[in-house]
């Protein structure tokens, strides 16, 4: 006998955070309108000093603020119901504007360096002063953006992108300002591109985590945060469970888990309420939102279409 048990989430545990958009709505809109104005400053002023490490940083802001634009137009269609093409909604386009932030950022890089390493060979005055006031502005207003989105960076592969990004933007602006400094007391004009490179080097390093994650979700690999084998023993220890097989995990969005697996039950089906449980263990202790289970006797070989 089979049974098919589906979970869709009409209760909500205390691990999910499924509502990005009413939470950060004014919080992306407010970090995007700040900071869009931020880099054009930043630009201009780096222009006017001759600075690559600042117009890098200003570079660098602007991919962050396109990401942001990416994440909130991705938060909000995952909030999209789910139709009769896309019956899982459009949840998956978070984890393909987390994937997009990270490539983003990685061009972003390639870029900085590239002009990094010209101004190497053929270096110019920098106004230190400038550099650093405007570096000042930038550690402010990227520090508060990286608070607007600290509430909710532990629940959601977007938002910790947006996260991330604003409190690295906030670092690196702090490292512009003590090279602008330098500048100004030694004349080391080595020192505005030298910067820029260290720039790269930290961009890189926090993007890849974010580019591994959001790489394997494209993937459909089990999330990080979620334990497999772990969800394999609970289930197989079920009452009137002898068997679990085609147990698959993947998520549906950077919020969201789901959730699919046989289990052979020689007894036959439980009854609801014995599923239903199973349903809200699995949703409470693994955060899995979306669950379907079906329930075999074991009188015939049930072999999984994926393998081969």
């Amino acid at each position: 006998m089979n049974h098919d048990h589906h979970d869709h989430g009409h209760s909500h545990g205390h691990h999910h955070h499924h509502a990005p958009v009413a939470g950060h709505g004014r919080a992306f809109a407010l970090a995007i309108g700040v900071n869009s104005l931020f880099v054009a400053i930043e630009f201009v002023y780096g222009f006017i000093a001759n600075s690559t490490a600042l117009m890098a940083d200003a570079g660098h802001n602007l991919s962050d603020v396109l990401g942001l634009v990416l994440a909130w137009g991705a938060a909000v269609l995952a909030k999209r119901a789910p139709s009769a093409r896309y019956t899982y909604g459009l949840r998956s386009s978070s984890i393909l504007a987390a994937l997009g932030n990270a490539v983003l950022l990685l061009v972003a890089c390639g870029a900085i360096a590239w002009e990094a390493l010209h101004r190497f060979t053929a270096p110019a005055p920098v106004a230190g002063m400038t550099v650093s006031v405007v570096a000042a502005i930038g550690v402010a207003i990227n520090g508060f953006s990286a608070w607007l989105f600290m509430a909710g960076s532990k629940g959601d592969l977007n938002i910790r992108g947006a996260y991330l990004h604003m409190a690295a933007d906030a670092a690196i602006s702090l490292g512009v300002v003590v090279s602008g400094l330098v500048i100004m007391g030694t004349g080391w004009t080595w020192l505005d591109p030298a910067v820029s490179l260290v720039i790269v080097l930290v961009i890189v390093y926090g993007t890849w985590s974010l580019l591994r994650e959001s790489l394997r979700l494209v993937m459909a690999a089990v999330p990080d945060k979620v334990d497999a084998a772990a969800i394999g023993r609970f289930l197989a220890h079920q009452p009137g469970v002898s068997g679990v097989h085609d147990l698959h995990i993947w998520a549906m969005s950077t919020t969201e888990t789901a959730l699919t697996a046989h289990l052979v039950m020689p007894g036959g089906y439980p009854g609801d309420a014995a599923i239903d449980a199973i349903v809200a263990k699995l949703h409470h202790d693994f955060s899995i939102g979306h669950c379907t289970l079906q329930v075999e006797e074991g009188t015939s070989q049930h072999r999984c279409a994926l393998v081969a």
